[in-house]
């Protein structure tokens, strides 16, 4: 699992970020919110710890950034404000945690396992129906007329992305970057394959079509 941890104070950061990948998280760490931000759109992390007071954005204005982009992955904010209306704030802004400084590592690795085991249980509850089709984003699986359909998860990722933006233009930059992590030429040329197989995937329901949209992105039309 991906944490992406903003943190100004270094010397913090270093004791956060080596207990996160003791405990096998893979940390993205950074210490302003403009870097914050960044990191967000190219790695596509599973959960985002944020202080709140940062050079070039504070917390509070990268959370709702992110939450323009992103409505569903989980944010803690660890911080020294400890006023009612900054909890409030946060927690308007999109927060799902709230964690005061000073804190204990085990209590902020807690935390971090509840919300992702809750992200988790709410995914696989929620299938997306594509026609006929209904496809499980967790488990990268299609189903149709009871018989299943596995997909890798770069399959199972690009499915998502079209699904989120259906009968939507998505993006090739923006889904090169947050799935291949560069829109260079090789990766683009990867990503119409893919689009390939999830079309011979998809094809016993001719209502679905993936189209291309030279030169901008894809659409998903069902």
């Amino acid at each position: 699992m991906k944490i992406l941890y903003a943190e100004d104070e270094e010397s913090l950061a270093l004791i956060v970020k080596e207990s996160l990948e003791s405990k096998d998280f893979e940390v993205l760490h950074c210490n302003n919110g403009d870097d914050a931000l960044e990191i967000f759109d190219i790695k596509n992390p599973d959960i985002i710890v944020l202080d709140i007071m940062m050079p070039k954005k504070d917390g509070f204005t990268v959370a709702k950034e992110i939450r323009q982009k992103d409505k569903n992955v989980p944010i803690i904010f660890l911080t020294a404000k400890i006023q009612t209306k900054d909890v409030v704030l946060g927690f308007e802004l999109g927060a799902n945690d709230y964690l005061k400084k000073p804190f204990s590592i085990e209590e902020l690795i807690v935390r971090i396992h509840s919300l992702l085991n809750r992200r988790t249980r709410k995914s696989i509850e929620q299938n997306i129906k594509i026609g006929s089709y209904t496809f499980n984003h967790i488990k990268q699986q299609l189903v149709k007329d009871e018989v299943s359909i596995s997909l890798t998860h770069r399959e199972s990722e690009l499915l998502f992305y079209l699904c989120k933006n259906r009968n939507d233009i998505l993006e090739r930059t923006f889904i090169l970057n947050k799935i291949w992590g560069d829109d260079d030429f090789y990766n683009a040329r990867s990503m119409d394959v893919f689009i390939t197989k999830l079309r011979k995937k998809l094809k016993k329901d001719n209502t679905i079509q993936i189209i291309n949209i030279r030169g901008i992105g894809y659409k998903l039309i069902c």
